[in-house]
């Protein structure tokens, strides 16, 4: 109970979180006043794998409940609570936002207090002591932006900080659903091993019966005896891999796999899902992982103007004011005060090329991400047409590959039939057993691709990531005008 309780605080938690990081996600990070020159990537009008309306709904929030599956769904939301990298991606923005505040302090002013007692004298006379309570103040006016510039650095680096929770949460759903899937292929697989195993044993009882009758050979059961062998030898690698893929499932569950009790079943019972990739335009706002560089290069766009106002006279103001006095009773007496007001303006004039090579750097840091953010949604329309092109294409492997096991089964079935009754060669048999054992291993490798390759377009269309309202209305009003003319 006070687990269950815990969890439910920690949900609670974030959920609260997210409701106050919503404004950060909001809109479009690069505006005409940010965007760098170059920085526009053509988009295509639709994909060319894709097939049906092209204005069709993005992935829902839980796509993966679509799956069918109550014990995937229970294990993608543990994933949401106690993964460690989400934590720790948490914990990132956390950073984010404290180096936020310290970017913002230059903006206003610093103040602080200094009280002191000083005994100073010589050898030829008494000391004096002198009292002191002094307050001095200074600021910098940024005249020129280059504090707020950096401020706008580091609060789109804030911003970048929960796109790569949002890139994180993901690729670990994405990495749960997968590794679940594959538990279930490892346990359909050894059924099928040890169906196999009893299905070779059946008819290698068959042939020491006709050993009896002098209808079978010593070769004949010799051979369907290294089949069973083989079949039986197939079941270890297999339960390796259904333990090994447990374990990693605990790893992103958070917990000590041997804590971890996967029940399991078979992919037969997943619902094989059709996603709907909409408009090309639609995943620069939806992959997390495209947002998240481009407030990356609205942060390095921010820095290039900050070390460009580096280059311009600074003007600084400081203040003092205070009471200083010989005798502690008379020290906050009209006649003890004091004060001083000064302005002061630094114009750089030689550092070594210092400002000037700092100027280059963030030119060519921008640079550098431009073509980072150009290329990720490049391979973001790229990603996503693979994916189309692997569910179409595997969907039909998989139909083919359900056609072989059916006649391979009828074939089989035919052989063990003809054998009983004497009618069919030992090499005819082996050759369907071997047909019908290795066609139904590959329907299962060939489902669980599939399956991936579903999960995959779903990671692709940045599935599971919420656009804020203001944009999805926008992005509707944009389809009923497209629509209409």
């Amino acid at each position: 109970m006070a687990q269950m309780q815990n969890r439910a605080a920690r949900r609670a938690v974030r959920c609260a979180a997210a409701l106050a990081f919503a404004p950060w996600l909001s809109g479009c990070i690069l505006t005409t006043d940010t965007l760098p020159t170059g920085a526009v990537v053509e988009v295509p009008p639709k994909y060319r794998e894709a097939s049906g309306k092209p204005h069709a709904a993005l992935p829902s929030p839980d796509w993966w409940r679509g799956f069918r599956s109550r014990e995937l769904t229970m294990f993608v939301e543990r994933a949401y609570l106690d993964n460690l990298d989400i934590a720790a991606a948490v914990a990132r923005i956390e950073q984010a936002d404290a180096n936020t505040r310290i970017a913002g302090a230059p903006l206003l002013p610093a103040v602080d207090f200094d009280g002191s007692v000083t005994r100073s004298g010589t050898g030829r006379g008494p000391g004096v002591t002198t009292h002191s309570a002094v307050l001095n103040a200074s600021y910098e006016l940024d005249f020129w932006g280059k504090n707020r510039a950096l401020l706008r650095a580091a609060e789109f680096g804030a911003i970048a900080s929960r796109f790569d929770r949002e890139v994180i949460v993901l690729s670990t759903v994405a990495s749960v659903i997968n590794t679940y899937f594959q538990v279930l292929a490892a346990q359909d697989r050894l059924r099928i091993a040890r169906d196999n195993v009893n299905a070779a044993t059946r008819i290698l009882k068959v042939f020491q019966d006709r050993v009896g009758v002098g209808t079978a050979t010593g070769l004949d059961i010799a051979q369907q005896e290294s089949l069973v062998a083989q079949q039986r030898a197939a079941i270890p690698p297999l339960d390796q891999q259904l333990k090994q893929n447990i374990a990693t499932l605990a790893v992103f569950l958070g917990e000590p796999p041997s804590r971890l009790t996967v029940r399991g079943g078979s992919l037969s019972g997943i619902m094989a899902l059709r996603p709907s990739p909409g408009l090309p335009s639609d995943l620069l706002l939806q992959r997390p992982d495209i947002r998240q560089v481009e407030a990356q290069l609205a942060a390095a766009n921010a820095n290039v103007q900050s070390a460009r106002a580096a280059l311009l006279p600074s003007i600084a103001l400081t203040g003092q004011g205070g009471f200083v006095s010989a005798a502690l009773h008379t020290l906050f007496v009209p006649q003890s005060a004091i004060y001083s007001v000064a302005a002061g303006l630094t114009q750089p004039v030689f550092d070594g090329f210092r400002l000037l090579s700092t100027l280059d750097l963030r030119k060519s840091q921008r640079t550098e991400l431009l073509q980072i953010y150009r290329l990720a949604i490049l391979s973001g329309f790229a990603d996503v047409e693979r994916a189309l092109i692997a569910v179409r294409d595997l969907a039909e492997q998989e139909r083919l590959q359900t056609e072989v096991v059916a006649t391979a089964r009828r074939a089989y079935e035919l052989s063990e039939s003809q054998l009983r009754v004497g009618t069919i060669d030992i090499t005819t048999v082996l050759n369907t057993q071997r047909t019908l054992f290795q066609a139904q291993d590959q329907l299962v490798l060939v489902r669980l691709t599939r399956l991936q390759a579903i999960v995959s377009l779903f990671q692709a269309l940045g599935g599971g990531w919420v656009l804020p309202d203001d944009i999805a209305n926008d992005r509707a009003r944009g389809r009923r005008a497209m629509k209409q003319n």
